[in-house]
């Protein structure tokens, strides 16, 4: 016998403003580089997750403008960013895409992780 009074309930996940991962990779492997199809400028990748994913723009520009930062991918509809240069200006901007979207646009942000 069938319940007539039966609900249904959808759940939607519906992202804030915020940083997912923000990932340091310094002395990356040459064979990275390439597999993604970065330029070997410098030695270090770094990778942004974004959402909302359009807010990757704003993070890739803020990288950009913090210092010797080569943008190597970035995808407003992922949500993904990814620099390279060397290790310190890598760090650096990511660390400022941090500061500018936490205190700015009031994202909440990770702590930088390290492989």
């Amino acid at each position: 016998m069938e319940d007539k009074n039966l609900e249904r309930t959808i759940q939607e996940y519906v992202p804030g403003k915020q940083v997912t991962l923000a990932h340091l990779i310094p002395n990356a492997d040459r064979e990275v580089f390439t597999k993604l199809g970065l330029a070997e400028d410098g030695n270090a990748i770094g990778i942004l997750t974004i959402t909302p994913s359009e807010a990757s723009i704003i993070g890739a520009d803020i990288a950009k403008k913090s210092g010797n930062v080569q943008i190597g991918f970035m995808d407003r509809f992922s949500g993904a960013v990814v620099i390279t240069g060397e290790v310190s200006s890598v760090e650096s901007a990511l660390r400022q895409v941090n500061s500018v979207l936490s205190n700015v646009l009031k994202f909440n942000v990770p702590e930088i992780t390290r492989t």
